[in-house]
């Protein structure tokens, strides 16, 4: 069984940086990561994945450039830097992950077998 943590959320103004963190009980770095996000209203959406390694990463096109997600699988967290936020980036945002016996980082939420409560995020414009 893997527990995932969210922390770093808050309320930033519109321009602002956060980064969230996601802390794993049991061994995740074997694990491809996830973060998601879901804003009042709206469908869980897609934000960033990172490989097992970390070597792999992708993003939604929105975040792209903006947003960096990494990992250090000595402390088994997986990290979220958000520069240059928008008031649209504004959800509650949550940290996912894969059993460690798949490979690929991916962008459907229903390949992920572990979620975090998620952290809020507020983007003040």
């Amino acid at each position: 069984q893997v527990l995932l943590v969210e922390s770093g959320g808050g309320l930033v103004q519109a321009g602002g940086s956060l980064r969230l963190s996601c802390a794993a009980s049991g061994r995740t770095s074997s694990s491809p990561m996830g973060w998601f996000r879901q804003a009042p209203g709206k469908e869980r959406e897609f934000v960033a994945a990172i490989s097992k390694s970390g070597s792999g990463t992708k993003y939604v096109d929105s975040v792209k450039g903006r947003f960096t997600i990494s990992r250090d699988n000595a402390k088994d967290t997986v990290y979220l830097q958000m520069n240059s936020l928008k008031p649209e980036d504004t959800a509650v945002y949550h940290c996912a992950a894969r059993k460690s016996n798949k490979i690929l980082p991916t962008e459907d939420p229903d390949d992920y077998d572990y979620w975090g409560q998620g952290t809020q995020v507020t983007v003040s414009s």
